[in-house]
């Protein structure tokens, strides 16, 4: 991975993202991704941040968490950072086309409750580049900032697909290989459910929101956002108020179907009352595919 020094760059207000998306698929055929490309040095920073509660509620009852909860849920604080993360991967800069670039992954840390009623500072950054057996992939984090104290962060990984001789890294065993873990709990998906994510979330891809647009993209009906499918999972699941959370996106769920949750010990979150640790994942209800892996810990580790 490529490492950088950032300098900071204050912003005054949460830039607007639809001529951000306009700006990176204009942009994205003149890209030429490589893990040794330079990127974006910019920390970009926004003090005095509050949260919209009308925007949380929507985004809550559209992830399945409780609405009027005094702390935001474990997931809400990448929300908020997407618009500067946009801002960064949308510009000249950014040597990775936004257009097809997919999200990966996303590591949380969060330390403790965050209100939703709080004063934040937001940053984000682009940490680097780095080789990956389908092409380049990009590290962003974000923090979120009460007073002094880094209260939640996040990692996520993007992938620019494209033709490399980069040798994968030794992994671990495939989740697709592992036995599917016990079923919680199925879910039949709407196909408005991509519109919906949209509307409370900003991200309004054209691959989430309808067939038609979806199928420009190669896709034969309208996908779920992956910070969608996290989020369902880790409403149902639950997380402590201290925790980690580890979750990798391994294949697209169309719009509208019909998906499997499952989880070692049954979950405690939203409808199960309580945080709780453990694996997690999502699958085709009919199939089986793994949608979706990952995992929820405590924080500092036991």
């Amino acid at each position: 991975m490529t490492t950088a020094t950032p300098t900071t760059s204050t912003l005054t207000g949460v830039p607007a993202l639809a001529p951000l998306l306009a700006r990176g698929a204009l942009l994205s055929p003149l890209k030429r991704p490589r893990p040794d490309a330079d990127f974006p040095r910019t920390r970009l920073v926004l003090p005095g941040l509050r949260v919209d509660l009308a925007r949380l509620a929507a985004y809550e009852r559209v992830c399945g968490f409780p609405t009027g909860a005094d702390a935001l849920p474990v997931t809400y604080p990448h929300v908020l950072g997407f618009p500067l993360a946009m801002r960064l991967m949308s510009g000249r800069g950014f040597p990775l086309p936004l257009l097809g670039l997919v999200h990966t992954s996303i590591g949380i840390t969060r330390r403790t409750v965050v209100p939703a009623t709080g004063a934040y500072e937001l940053a984000v950054r682009v940490e680097g580049l780095a080789p990956h057996r389908r092409g380049t992939e990009a590290s962003v984090v974000t923090e979120l900032r009460a007073g002094a104290d880094v209260v939640w962060e996040s990692r996520s990984t993007y992938l620019a697909r494209h033709r490399t001789t980069a040798r994968p890294p030794a992994e671990e065993p495939s989740p697709e290989r592992r036995e599917p873990l016990p079923v919680r709990a199925e879910w039949r998906l709407a196909g408005d459910t991509g519109r919906r994510y949209g509307a409370a979330s900003g991200d309004r891809n054209p691959i989430h929101l309808h067939p038609l647009t979806a199928r420009l993209f190669g896709f034969p009906r309208a996908i779920a956002h992956g910070m969608w499918t996290v989020a369902r999972c880790l409403a149902e699941h639950g997380t402590p108020d201290a925790a980690v959370v580890r979750a990798e996106f391994r294949s697209p769920v169309l719009l509208p179907g019909t998906v499997t949750y499952g989880s070692e010990d049954g979950g405690g979150g939203a409808n199960g009352g309580g945080g709780a640790g453990g694996r997690f994942e999502l699958r085709g209800a009919r199939d089986g595919r793994l949608h979706l892996s990952g995992g929820v810990g405590p924080y500092p580790a036991a």
